[in-house]
């Protein structure tokens, strides 16, 4: 007698009661699997992004914003900061370097980001077509910009004021001249448009009577020159102790340490992560549940049939193996479909947060963690089937074959 066969006979017998089964349980590891996904790419790219990065400095207000805006881009700069100030932190002699951030415009609700060449090299991208900026009002695109609006190598394009889709009035004075391509590199940079904050300060220049853009630094007075944030890299670990203080009680500006800021954010969206997953846990509980009903009911529509396998011959210990087999069986159906359900989930709300513009996710992934989900699963249906199975084990041949 082969098990596996006989056991699966026994589920495409009941087909519904089967597919019910097999989906409560496909719910819940789909669930815990795109959490898995979800929670860990989330975390590698934000780490990512930050890494290098000791301190950020913007203007009063959020920490957690200022750290979102300047870092990850996916929130508006609490305001600008005056350029004496950030030269000031620049010679400081605590601080090793500082990549100045420019901030306030977009192109198709990508971020216009005015900076240093140093900010490129920071995460060792690459120039995939094209050169970096020589002089003002010259772009490079990351990756993901070039693709989604299909510029290339002299394209132009104007910036519109704001960060979001709803942007202000596009600057149309001054246009950008598309002059190199970044390669992907699967950090913030492949979603934003890069140039010198020359540019950013140019496209403005109405408000400071400039006539000679590529003159820009010069004519412009050190009072007009603002940043929106800087960049900070430490000299010394004794910077972390004294630099973020000296900053927010000597200066109208605020330090923010990403390394704090990140945490607090994965433990406020851990809270809800918490949930979700007891969610799915319960669901996982649940099947395990329904299993465990379905196999006892149906044990008792089966008495005579495994009597019957007994008098073929048919051991109490393969009787027992057979119903062990059948919620294994309900549960391995359900963990596959579970995987490919979560996985499918996974890119699924990757494409709509790369549509938006947001951190990046793939379903084209893979967690050590996804084989406990599995073997969770493949325990619950074990468990499930323990009860039947034992009365299996336990069935009175003479007494049930007396009844019929």
């Amino acid at each position: 007698m082969n098990i596996a066969s006989v056991s699966f006979s026994y589920l495409r017998a009941r087909p519904l009661g089967t597919l019910l089964n097999v989906l409560l349980l496909a719910l819940g590891v789909a669930t815990i699997i795109l959490l898995l996904l979800a929670t860990d790419q989330f975390e590698e790219r934000m780490q990512r992004d930050a890494r290098g990065i000791d301190l950020v400095v913007g203007a009063k207000g959020s920490p957690l914003q200022i750290i979102l805006s300047a870092i990850y881009h996916l929130d508006v700069p609490t305001g600008n900061i005056a350029y004496k100030q950030a030269q000031e932190i620049a010679r400081h002699r605590l601080v090793k370097k500082v990549i100045p951030l420019a901030l306030g415009d977009s192109y198709r609700s990508f971020r216009i980001v005015g900076t240093t060449q140093d900010y490129v090299a920071h995460y060792g991208a690459k120039v995939g077509a094209g050169r970096l900026w020589d002089k003002p009002l010259e772009a490079v695109l990351g990756a993901e910009v070039a693709a989604r609006t299909g510029h290339g190598l002299g394209a132009t394009f104007s910036g519109a004021h704001g960060l979001g889709d709803r942007t202000g009035d596009a600057h149309e004075g001054h246009p950008y001249v598309v002059v190199g391509i970044l390669e992907r590199t699967g950090t913030v940079l492949d979603r934003l448009v890069l140039t010198s904050h020359q540019s950013v300060w140019a496209v403005h220049a109405e408000h400071h009577d400039i006539k000679d853009v590529a003159d820009i630094e010069k004519q412009m007075k050190d009072e007009e020159k603002e940043f929106t944030a800087l960049l900070v890299q430490y000299a010394s670990p004794l910077a972390a102790a004294i630099l973020p203080r000296y900053i927010n009680n000597n200066s109208d500006m605020q330090a923010a340490v990403p390394a704090y800021e990140t945490a607090r954010l994965f433990t406020i969206v851990g809270v809800g992560v918490d949930v979700l997953r007891g969610f799915a846990l319960v669901l996982m509980l649940s099947a395990g549940l329904s299993v465990f009903i379905a196999l006892y009911n149906a044990l008792n529509d089966r008495r005579y049939d495994l009597a019957i396998m007994r008098t073929l011959g048919a051991t109490r210990g393969r009787l027992l193996l057979l119903l062990l087999c059948e919620g294994l069986l309900l549960a391995a159906m359900g963990a596959v479909l579970g995987l490919v359900l979560g996985h499918g989930l996974t890119e699924v709300l990757g494409r709509a947060l790369q549509a938006a513009q947001q951190v990046e996710v793939t379903g084209w992934a893979w967690v050590p963690a996804e084989l406990w989900v599995v073997a969770l699963a493949l325990g619950v249906g074990v468990l499930a089937a323990l009860l039947p199975a034992w009365r299996a084990y336990r069935t009175d041949i003479a007494g049930t074959l007396a009844r019929g």
